[in-house]
């Protein structure tokens, strides 16, 4: 089987000659890794990557403003800065750009993105070349995600329960946006893209971060919408959902969600045998290797007894499993443990 035929089979949950694996890390990691082996080193073939493949349309929209060194503005009006964490750099959010919204006025006059403003004609080409050998993965609609952007997160969470129609209508705006910009991406790249992310940060470290009573109103029919866009054009869907997020998982399994991404089996309700056995008929699981404290802290070895772990509990049919990181490395995890991390996925993973 090549990269592609072995993540599009275990998103089927069907037999594999290998656990397929993906790689998810910041910058700074890529940046140390060629440092270590060379400019021009093949990274899929050094750590036996399988993979996706991505494209993204070219942005026409108005012109947006020159920023300071460190700082960006994006098509949505918000205002970034890269903060320096000692260990790495992340680009957050400084200025929530609906942050000062109190009415419905202030949600109608707000400029808000077009799928107009987006040039998708030049993806069809590199999609055709990239899926001979790779599965293709385009697209990412997050409403609630983009609420707590937009907002704030303390805002974006008070929203519904402070002022329920001023939420509807800024949560549809996000929605409506989203909905747009992937079906004219999706009409022009027709048979071209294999999934695509239908995605939320629900979940916290020890628990989701609004009750399901609240996503059900809010944030579940703008899901619904963006699934069954995607199941329209035949693309497969993940879902990004960081921490403890089970209490969402009926929903959006019901929803018809194909991947679960990241799995963070430290959360409460996120034991991988646990989800294997009640969501493994219906999902592919993405991520699981911990990323907190055995990437960057443990020893080679116990990272290579978390990979066993993983493919055990959540490829324990075989299949149905892509092995990476459960977040993006971050720049202090040790060569060795990555180099750990895909070895012991390509050796075990025959199993």
């Amino acid at each position: 089987m090549n990269a592609r035929e072995r993540i599009l089979g275990a998103i089927a949950r069907q037999p594999l000659d290998r656990i397929p694996t993906d790689f998810w890390a910041t910058p700074e990691v890529l940046v140390n890794l060629r440092r270590h082996f060379g400019e021009n080193v093949d990274l899929f073939s050094l750590l036996h990557l399988d993979g996706f493949k991505s494209a993204d349309p070219i942005y026409t929209g108005p012109a947006l403003p020159v920023m300071p060194k460190g700082e960006s503005i994006d098509w949505w009006g918000i205002r970034n800065k890269n903060i320096d964490y000692g260990t790495g750099i992340y680009s957050e959010v400084a200025v929530p750009s609906l942050a000062q919204a109190r009415t419905l006025d202030d949600l109608l006059a707000y400029p808000w993105p077009r799928a107009e403003w987006f040039d998708f004609s030049a993806m069809p080409a590199i999609l055709r070349e990239a899926r001979k050998t790779h599965a293709v993965q385009c697209g990412y609609m997050a409403p609630f995600y983009y609420h707590n952007l937009l907002r704030g997160i303390e805002q974006s969470l008070l929203d519904p329960l402070e002022d329920p129609e001023f939420a509807t209508v800024l949560i549809g705006k996000i929605s409506d946006f989203f909905l747009a910009y992937h079906r004219k991406m999706f009409e022009v790249c027709e048979g071209l893209i294999d999934v695509t992310q239908v995605t939320d940060d629900l979940g916290s470290q020890t628990g989701p971060l609004i009750s399901p009573a609240l996503y059900r109103e809010f944030y579940k029919p703008h899901h619904k919408k963006m699934i069954q866009l995607a199941r329209e054009f035949g693309i497969r869907v993940m879902h990004h959902d960081d921490g403890s997020c089970l209490v969402f998982l009926p929903d959006l399994v019901e929803m018809g969600i194909d991947i679960l991404n990241p799995v963070q089996w430290n959360c409460p309700g996120m034991d991988t045998r646990e989800l294997k056995a009640e969501f493994g008929a219906k999902l592919c699981f993405h991520g699981g290797v911990e990323n907190q404290k055995i990437l960057p802290f443990g020893t080679p070895e116990d990272v290579r007894a978390e990979v066993r772990h993983c493919i055990d509990t959540l490829a324990s049919d075989n299949t149905g499993y892509i092995v990476c990181s459960c977040h993006a490395m971050q720049p202090i995890t040790p060569i060795e443990n990555i180099l750990a991390l895909y070895d012991e996925a390509h050796r075990y993973g025959k199993r």
